[in-house]
């Protein structure tokens, strides 16, 4: 498992690399302090397999960032971890692409309990995503801690398994085209199955649906 850390601070990335080695099994942490020295990782390694990406970065900003890595690397997950944690920046970065956010003000426990729950293919979110529901809602309690969020597989939403491996696709952001290369799916057909699965989630929109995904704690692992 490669795993690209994009952030400026190196004492923040070298402690986020130890405590990903000390938590996870078979871990290689590459460090990149801006968004263009991480393309020219990403371009001398092809085997990373998930981006941990912070917002406040020099030259291209994180948000600018998210968005090329989304266009020119569709098959690799990013996940933001940024303190910059309000509704507005999570919601901004989940519209870029993102398949999760981080905060940076997590605890070292809740940082690992949050990585393992994206490295077994389930969406973390914040509980500020949570408290303030758009039209005036009513706020609702802060989210478990990831060790403690009871999860749903996709079977329990009733979606098979070609619309779960479909979910799974969208919830990471990527395109339908490339979804129908990756599963070796017709395009009506990845549409149909994204259809259900968005209505399994009671959405509408790619957002909503990773958002739906982080409160019922949907996973996709084995």
């Amino acid at each position: 498992m490669n795993i690209l850390l994009i952030d400026d601070h190196a004492l923040f990335r070298e402690g986020l690399s130890l405590l990903l080695r000390a938590a996870l099994k078979d871990v290689h942490t590459i460090e990149a302090g801006s968004c263009e020295l991480a393309f020219e990782q990403l371009r001398a390694n092809a085997a990373i397999d998930l981006i941990l990406l912070d917002l406040g970065l020099p030259g291209m900003s994180g948000f600018d960032g998210l968005r090329q890595l989304r266009h020119d690397y569709p098959e690799i997950p990013v996940v933001v971890l940024s303190s910059n944690e309000d509704r507005d920046s999570v919601l901004r970065a989940l519209d870029a692409g993102a398949m999760g956010f981080v905060p940076k003000s997590s605890t070292s426990g809740v940082l690992e309990g949050a990585v393992k729950v994206i490295l077994a293919k389930g969406i973390y979110l914040p509980a500020t995503i949570f408290l303030a529901e758009p039209g005036g809602a009513e706020p609702r309690p802060p989210a478990a801690s990831p060790a403690a969020r009871p999860s749903v597989t996709c079977a329990q939403l009733g979606l098979t398994p070609r619309q779960g491996d479909v979910l799974q696709l969208v919830l990471q952001g990527k395109p339908s085209k490339t979804i129908c290369r990756d599963l070796d799916l017709s395009l009506s057909t990845v549409k149909t199955h994204t259809s259900a699965a968005l209505r399994a989630l009671n959405v509408t929109t790619r957002t909503q649906a990773v958002i739906a995904a982080g409160k019922r704690g949907l996973s996709f692992g084995a």
